[in-house]
């Protein structure tokens, strides 16, 4: 269960997570779940004739992880929206850095409704994928 004995304020974070170095192998398996069979993602010979040095990191691998790591944070059954923009491809070997920041806290029907930002960041210190989530904590939790 999601721990929200710290008052849930604007400006507060969560502990940033820090991934393994992404593997075209990741890149693979999620494409196997995802039905998304892209071969940019996996064939070096035809990433290579696109234009790119290597395959390059599946978006929305990232952006799973980002989810994960956003609910592990303010709680799986609290959350309401969740949406993300590609900013920057991430390539074999990246090493992807999840942070999240709380923008907002109001009051609604629902009890507290929680904005959040996150970002994606490689080791280069660019950011791979922004995102953004809305939650519902109940008052109950504070």
């Amino acid at each position: 269960m999601t721990d929200h004995s710290r008052e849930l304020a604007v400006g507060g974070t969560a502990d940033p997570y820090v991934d393994k170095p992404l593997k075209i192998t990741d890149f693979v398996r999620y494409q196997g779940a995802s039905g998304d069979f892209n071969p940019m993602h996996h064939d070096h010979r035809r990433a290579v004739a696109a234009g790119f040095d290597q395959p390059f990191a599946v978006g929305m691998y990232a952006a799973g992880v980002m989810g994960g790591y956003a609910t592990e944070w303010m709680g799986p059954n609290n959350i309401r929206r969740f949406r993300v923009r590609f900013a920057e491809q991430a390539w074999p070997g990246d090493v992807l850095t999840f942070t999240g920041r709380i923008v907002d806290v109001r009051e609604s029907e629902v009890g507290r409704e929680v904005d959040v930002e996150l970002a994606a960041t490689r080791q280069t210190g660019s950011v791979h994928i922004h995102g953004w989530a809305t939650f519902a904590v109940p008052g109950g939790e504070s």
